[in-house]
């Protein structure tokens, strides 16, 4: 079988990783291995993984994902086994790759009106946040911030990134509840499926408390907001609405959409994606 990576894939990962030369091999004993089928690969794809639209042998229509140890696979497996296909995508196999059920890859929560996708994003989100499962080896929020706490340096960015630190500070030395979370949910993380309407897929997972899984929600279509001139309203009403809807505290919820939207811009200006940057650090000033 013919493969290419995508070049979507090949930018984000660059010569930093073997991975992407063995790509191929590993795609084909991936597929050879469970008898599968390839229909297509999935294009742009993501900045992590490829994803193959696949029909395993029995005909039964399904995806392959492939990721490097760098995107940890492994844990990803665990979260999806741990939610067994309760509000996010069911996994069929994960021995070699993961392999799921097949969703609609094209159609996200982005494709919706701002507000049924708020509504939909939030109904989805609340049934991930379970028990963590006994034994479980994901990161907690404190240690994964952490590290993301001790890259935050940046000129241009100064005073929020002290805010940032200090909101950060304040919410870990009083940690909430802990729950398994995805880790990086926002709408175009939640696909239509067949099984149910929307599922989500791609989770970061860790173990904290849920505001912090509902800090990148409220980031979502950043471009629109910061376009529009009632941005910054249109920002606390979103965070309000959110943190009423998932009885989820609001200074808390606040204090996250602060720190993770600092810790996206400071770190977009450290690889040059300056574009991407000047947005998210005026979405960080208005909270």
């Amino acid at each position: 079988m013919a493969f290419e990576p995508p070049q979507r894939l090949l930018r984000a990962l660059g010569d930093r990783t073997e991975w992407l030369g063995h790509l191929p091999e590993t795609v084909r004993e991936a597929v050879d291995r469970r008898k599968l089928d390839v229909e297509r690969l999935v294009a742009p794809g993501g900045r992590s993984s490829v994803v193959l639209l696949v029909r395993q042998a029995d005909g039964t229509p399904a995806a392959l994902k492939l990721a490097p140890p760098s995107a940890a696979p492994a844990l990803e497996h665990a979260a999806l086994t741990a939610w067994n296909g309760w509000g996010a995508v069911r996994l069929a196999d994960g021995d070699d790759g993961l392999l799921m059920e097949r969703l609609h890859p094209e159609v996200s929560l982005r494709s919706l009106p701002e507000a049924k996708a708020l509504l939909e994003a939030a109904g989805t989100v609340r049934r991930l946040w379970i028990e963590p499962p006994a034994g479980h080896g994901f990161e907690t929020v404190a240690a994964r911030t952490a590290r993301q706490a001790a890259a935050m340096t940046s000129p241009a960015g100064e005073p929020l990134v002290a805010a940032a630190l200090a909101a950060r500070e304040e919410l870990v030395a009083a940690p909430g509840e802990v729950r398994l979370l995805h880790g990086n949910f926002r709408q175009g993380k939640v696909l239509a499926g067949d099984r149910a309407p929307w599922l989500a897929v791609g989770p970061e997972p860790v173990v904290g408390e849920p505001a912090y899984d509902l800090a990148r929600l409220v980031r979502d279509r950043v471009e629109d907001l910061v376009a529009s001139s009632s941005g910054a309203s249109a920002v606390r009403r979103r965070l309000t609405r959110l943190a009423d809807a998932l009885e989820v505290d609001r200074d808390r919820l606040h204090g996250w959409t602060l720190f993770r939207a600092v810790e996206s811009g400071t770190r977009a200006l450290a690889e040059d994606r300056r574009a991407e940057a000047e947005l998210t650090l005026e979405f960080a000033s208005w909270l």
